[in-house]
């Protein structure tokens, strides 16, 4: 499906917001129908108003104590899953509610995960405000919207072979090149940390290296792509499997913001390469084992004390080609640790970034596009824990402490060459559903990078 805004017509219906507290316009006050119905504006609430022939003829939305308002991001996305099938105008919307952050929640509510059963049908959808641009914002959308097909879809239709033909086929609508090393070649090619992890899997391991642009900075993405993590030897228990699905949400976050970019003509701007390492973590008689020492691309060694910790590796060999091009801003997103989400929970991914400047123009964006984002430190005195007695670097140090710094830690060391680099350890899977996010895979940090791009890179 794709995000749409409803055509300015006679036929839209008006939406009053109301904060808590706050009268009801004139406009719409229906004879005293909202005070009859029981509407005090509490955030959510809805109040459908009937003309007098017996139809409707608009709606009052609740926006709550505007004190509390952060407590809700993408508030008037509520409007969206509540309203009635129509075209809707909204008549008014207080200062403290930004009208992009407004517009594009509703669209993003929109979404509907249809592939193996039908939809809700039709929809409320929102004339897009006056002052934001439409054209932008389903473009972001857009976006948004295939990340999260590719992390919804079951491992069965989304292995390797399916996620490069997923990145094939936007390859193609924007214009990039896109070239893919599979199997025996990546040994040929020097990528053996991916072929070691993905070679226990039916479909074979592959590197799909996209294209676009030959004006102005560099920029690198590299997606986490394990399409299904069974944790090989070290098996994952049947809970810890369930979600597992998601653990290319890296390289979907990633394909989604190659789009968010294409469609917003950044990519005129920027010499765009996407890397996207694509394996499945399997068990079979040639799987890698705990003990194994890997020799990485860049010539590391690397001592394997846990093969559940295998994102990690197969990003290596990815960082370390992007790092030889020396690019302006080298930036992985990878669904790698649950450390993450015990610091900081589902909805807040982590990020790191040595070069200050960088940091705070992407925590500002973050914050400014309602795509949180929180920095954690590169933490030097933490070298020691990724360093093992047989091997120059260790795959899954123990203790259990400081496990996504730790994994940060790890991928720097292949990124060493490019002039900026962020890494972003995102969960790509919203738990509950949530205003702008229903429940299911949900793209995280792309919007935020997006809107830092400008600065960053100026």
């Amino acid at each position: 499906m794709q995000p749409e805004f409803a055509p300015p017509s006679s036929e839209t219906l008006p939406l009053w917001t109301v904060a808590k507290g706050d009268p009801v316009p004139d406009a719409a006050q229906a004879g005293g129908w909202p005070d009859a119905s029981g509407f005090i504006g509490n955030a959510g609430q809805i109040c459908l108003l009937p003309s007098a022939d017996g139809g409707l003829r608009g709606a009052l939305f609740g926006l709550g104590d505007p004190a509390r308002a952060k407590r809700d991001r993408f508030l008037l996305a509520r409007a969206a899953s509540g309203l009635p099938a129509g075209d809707w105008r909204l008549m008014n919307l207080p200062d403290w509610l930004d009208a992009d952050e407004t517009a594009l929640g509703w669209l993003l509510a929109s979404y509907r995960f249809d592939r193996y059963k039908a939809g809700g049908g039709a929809k409320a959808r929102l004339v897009a405000p006056d002052g934001v641009d439409a054209g932008r914002l389903l473009a972001i959308a857009a976006g948004e919207f295939l990340t999260r097909d590719l992390i919804n879809t079951p491992a069965n239709d989304m292995g390797p072979d399916a996620l490069e033909q997923a990145a094939r086929d936007l390859a193609g609508q924007i214009g990039a090149k896109i070239t893919v090393t599979t199997g025996e070649a990546l040994l040929r090619d020097n990528f053996p940390l991916i072929h070691t992890v993905g070679r226990a899997a039916a479909q074979e391991p592959r590197l799909i290296d996209m294209t676009l642009g030959d004006n102005g900075p560099t920029l690198v993405l590299v997606g986490k792509g394990v399409c299904f993590d069974t944790g090989g030897l070290n098996l994952k228990p049947g809970a810890s499997m369930a979600l597992m699905k998601k653990d290319m949400g890296g390289a979907a976050t990633v394909l989604g913001l190659v789009k968010m970019l294409a469609l917003t003509g950044a990519t005129d701007r920027l010499r765009l390469r996407v890397l996207i390492p694509a394996v499945e973590n399997s068990v079979a008689g040639n799987a890698f084992r705990p003990g194994d020492v890997l020799t990485s691309r860049q010539g590391l060694t690397v001592e394997i004390n846990n093969t559940d910790a295998e994102g990690r590796l197969v990003l290596a060999d990815a960082l370390a080609l992007a790092a030889e091009s020396k690019p302006d801003l080298l930036v992985s997103y990878a669904t790698l640790t649950g450390a993450a989400r015990v610091a900081l929970g589902p909805d807040i991914p982590p990020f790191y970034c040595d070069d200050d400047a960088t940091a705070t123009a992407l925590q500002s964006a973050a914050m400014a596009v309602a795509d949180p984002l929180w920095r954690m430190p590169f933490w030097d005195p933490y070298e020691p824990l990724i360093e093992p007695d047989i091997a120059d670097l260790d795959n899954a140090p123990g203790g259990g402490m400081a496990g996504s710094i730790t994994a940060a830690l790890f991928l720097r060391r292949f990124a060493e060459g490019a002039g900026r680099y962020v890494h972003l350890d995102i969960y790509g899977w919203a738990p509950k559903p949530a205003p702008g996010r229903t429940k299911g895979g949900t793209g995280q940090g792309a919007r935020a990078l997006l809107a830092a791009l400008p600065q960053v890179l100026a």
